[in-house]
């Protein structure tokens, strides 16, 4: 009985050492993702743990439900499209065809209805959210300061700064992107519950608008200045100038740091399903119009998904760029394989949610996984001719 009670002392003593050491040494954010991710065997951020966070409703408005194809599910995905769901954990794949869903399919209990995190693909939204703010006139111009929100920012060259070179990944913050590593500044933005002084925190210490480096933390940063420009919180923007005139099926959740007056993590974070999702391609495969209302300038739109840097075409303004099969396309992209993937020549949207990405390398921007989904998709469009 003694020895025990000695060893939970110990333990006692430990674990409050710990404490005062995380504390000490800053990285108490470590506890909070200890809790929500690591004792549930995740090394990064999951498709579900939103669960785990306080959230902000993007609240819907009057549902739009898509209309369905009359070939719906009529032909049945390729044997290389299943093999590759199966190996990657597909739990959504939704291909939209001249504004009806052609082919649906849910895997590993997941339904049209379930929520997930839609991680960078957040980014593409906050983007969007910029240009309403410059098309109401909140913002002036893509060449706006971002000291004129943030006079505190810090760093060389934070006078510099533009909110355009905060969305076109061109910031020159200091920031870097070890999803993996507990002691990165992306890791400690996911569980930090004072995102502001995080990202305030940092310096601007590369000369921005020079070239494309993908950070997250640009992002947060142009989400706090629409914030600031709008006074609304960036889900409270997004709900009444997106996702209700939209008309989303369901309301959304945006993750935040704290809870109840906290500011979302804008970077990623979207927890909604893949119908939903699909409406952002709609709107850019409309050019920002919706129902004869145009929510967002078709310059707008064509600025996003044209490359501002020649060195690095894959990337406009918040979206991704490609072309594959000789299709040109763009789209929203989540670190684990989430897609929007959008085709204008043939009215196509194609979103994939899941739990794995396919393999991504220095020389290829594009993960693997975004060929199959479109080839395997044109050969189910060929399989029904």
């Amino acid at each position: 009985m003694k020895f025990l009670l000695k060893l939970l002392k110990w333990i006692a003593i430990g674990c409050t050492a710990l404490l005062v050491l995380l504390y000490l040494f800053n990285v108490d954010y470590l506890l909070r993702a200890v809790k929500t991710i690591y004792l549930k065997g995740y090394t990064t951020a999951f498709l579900e743990d939103y669960k785990e966070f306080p959230n902000r409703k993007i609240k819907r408005g009057i549902a739009q439900p898509w209309a369905i194809s009359k070939d719906y599910n009529a032909v049945p995905a390729t044997s290389t499209l299943n093999k590759t769901h199966k190996e990657l954990k597909t739990v959504a794949f939704v291909v939209i065809k001249k504004d009806s869903i052609w082919h649906e399919s849910y895997f590993d209990g997941f339904t049209k209805n379930s929520k997930t995190n839609s991680f960078s693909m957040a980014k593409s939204v906050v983007t969007m959210a910029l240009g309403k703010a410059i098309m109401e006139g909140k913002i002036k111009n893509l060449d706006q300061k971002v000291i004129a929100f943030f006079p505190e920012l810090k760093g060389k060259y934070a006078q510099e700064v533009t909110v355009g070179d905060l969305a076109s990944m061109a910031s020159g913050l200091s920031w870097d992107e070890k999803y993996y590593s507990p002691f990165s500044i992306v890791t400690r933005a996911y569980f930090d519950d004072d995102l502001n002084s995080v990202i305030l925190g940092l310096n601007i210490h590369e000369k921005p608008g020079q070239s494309f480096k993908y950070l997250s933390g640009a992002t947060q940063l142009l989400a706090m200045c629409i914030q600031k420009a709008t006074g609304q919180y960036v889900s409270q923007y997004v709900s009444k100038n997106f996702w209700q005139p939209m008309g989303a099926e369901n309301d959304a959740l945006w993750q935040l740091d704290h809870a109840p007056d906290g500011i979302e993590k804008a970077y990623c974070c979207i927890a909604s399903n893949a119908r939903d999702f699909a409406r952002f391609g709609k709107l850019y495969l409309q050019n920002g119009q919706w129902n004869g209302q145009q929510l967002l300038d078709a310059s707008f739109v064509k600025k996003c998904i044209t490359p501002r840097f020649n060195a690095s075409g894959h990337y406009g303004y918040g979206w991704w760029i490609h072309t594959v099969l000789g299709k040109k396309l763009y789209y929203m992209r989540g670190h684990l394989g989430q897609f929007v993937i959008v085709i204008p020549e043939d009215q196509l949207i194609i979103v994939r949610l899941g739990h794995l990405k396919g393999e991504q390398t220095k020389e290829d921007p594009h993960s693997n996984d975004l060929y199959t989904y479109v080839a395997e998709t044109y050969k189910m469009l060929g399989a029904q001719k």
